[in-house]
């Protein structure tokens, strides 16, 4: 994994093809040990270390400056990141399918062999004695009760009852109330003998229609008559069919099939949170060379290392003047859109376009009051295009005045 995030490749491949080569070296990493085994954090660190110098740059002995969180950075790109898989959460989205694959229960030989060693899925959640459980079992069962999966994943399961042939009445969670019968119920359940038994187990079909045959060990209390009305209550509306069979859906994904991107997109949302930008959703469907869509990325998360922005992270800088006009800081609002040098190739753009209307200050509201404003298509389109191509053309002048001595020319700009 290292040596295809190699520090000479930096010199070499731009933001865009950084960003690329980040997400197919995670391909490198055999899916097959990621969906079977739990990462180490100290493994995990350890590669998000390689991923984040080698997009920021510097080595494993030299830091860089890094612009945006990497939390910020795995988000999905309409949330405003770069949609690098975060890979702690990808292998736990991947183990997670062990879990729902068990609850299937389709008799396949390795399912039949786990059930018979640590009694099956329902055994995953219960605490017990863990001795002679095998690693790979063990990490499987504190995936699935971390407050994560259990509070996000395991959430989105639920029984499509058909027969109530799966279902155990007491220990099972079925009901509306989404809480199992025997944590609502618990007198009731402490002198029941049907515990551990499917609800189709504890009944008959008969000419009428369905029966009840609930067994206890002793007559209820009359402190526990209440309690014993609103549990008929809670079971008197079950319709049973005498054919079919209960079976697990999701609720993730449209196929109610669980999947280890809708699993991987749940958790990453619930640990990172973040909305849906417009801006975001606009930006990555733009067909242009992925460099300058990164480029434009950091521009309007203002990330871009400005003199200003170096001056804010402790960087000494003798000069903080703006390049062009040598006159106010360099900002990126400044830089690109208000100074006097590049005021009038924005509004030279706009009249070609036929386009009227303010100035925003900052480089999000700028873009952004394109995206929206209401013209003819394709002309908007053009803007966007032209946004990108001058906000790059603008830099890479900045870069030559700065770096190899040019100076400005507005025609060749």
């Amino acid at each position: 994994y290292e040596r295809k995030l190699a520090k000479w490749k930096q010199r070499y491949i731009s933001w865009g093809g950084r960003v690329t080569l980040i997400k197919a070296a995670l391909t490198s990493i055999p899916i097959y040990f990621l969906s079977f085994f739990r990462i180490p954090k100290t493994v995990v660190e350890r590669l998000k270390k390689i991923q984040r110098r080698f997009l920021w740059g510097g080595g494993l002995e030299q830091n860089r400056i890094a612009w945006i969180k990497w939390d910020q950075v795995c988000m999905p790109k309409e949330k405003g990141g770069l949609g690098i898989k975060d890979i702690d959460t990808f292998n736990l989205a991947l183990l997670g399918k062990w879990e729902w694959n068990l609850m299937q229960e389709k008799g396949e030989i390795w399912s039949r062999v786990l059930e018979s060693k640590y009694g099956g899925w329902r055994s995953l959640y219960e605490a017990g004695r863990v001795g002679h459980q095998s690693m790979w079992w063990k990490d499987l069962k504190q995936i699935v009760n971390s407050a994560h999966h259990g509070d996000i994943v395991h959430s989105k399961m639920r029984w499509k009852i058909v027969g109530w042939d799966k279902v155990r009445l007491w220990e099972d969670k079925w009901n509306q109330q989404q809480q199992p019968l025997a944590e609502r119920y618990p007198r009731l359940y402490q002198i029941a003998t049907q515990q551990n038994q499917t609800i189709r187990q504890m009944g008959q079909h008969l000419q009428s229609g369905w029966e009840w045959q609930l067994l206890w060990r002793r007559s209820q209390f009359e402190n526990e008559i209440e309690s014993a009305i609103n549990f008929l209550k809670d079971i008197e509306g079950i319709h049973i069919q005498q054919q079919g069979s209960d079976q697990w859906e999701w609720l993730g994904d449209q196929s109610r099939n669980y999947s280890t991107r809708s699993a991987y997109n749940l958790v990453l949302e619930a640990s990172t949170g973040g909305q849906q930008e417009e801006w975001c959703k606009e930006l990555w469907k733009i067909k242009i060379p992925r460099k300058i869509t990164v480029f434009v990325w950091r521009l309007i998360k203002d990330r871009l290392p400005t003199r200003m922005n170096l001056h804010r992270r402790q960087v000494q800088l003798q000069d903080l003047r703006c390049p062009f006009c040598r006159e106010a800081e360099e900002e990126a609002s400044h830089l690109f859109f208000h100074c006097i040098f590049i005021q009038p190739i924005w509004w030279e753009s706009m009249s070609w376009l036929n386009l009227q209307s303010a100035f925003p200050l900052g480089p999000k509201q700028n873009f952004l009051q394109h995206i929206f404003i209401k013209v003819e298509g394709l002309r908007i389109k053009r803007w966007r295009y032209w946004w990108m191509a001058v906000t790059w053309a603008i830099w890479k002048l900045r870069n030559r005045i700065l770096f190899s001595n040019a100076e400005f020319d507005a025609n060749r700009l």
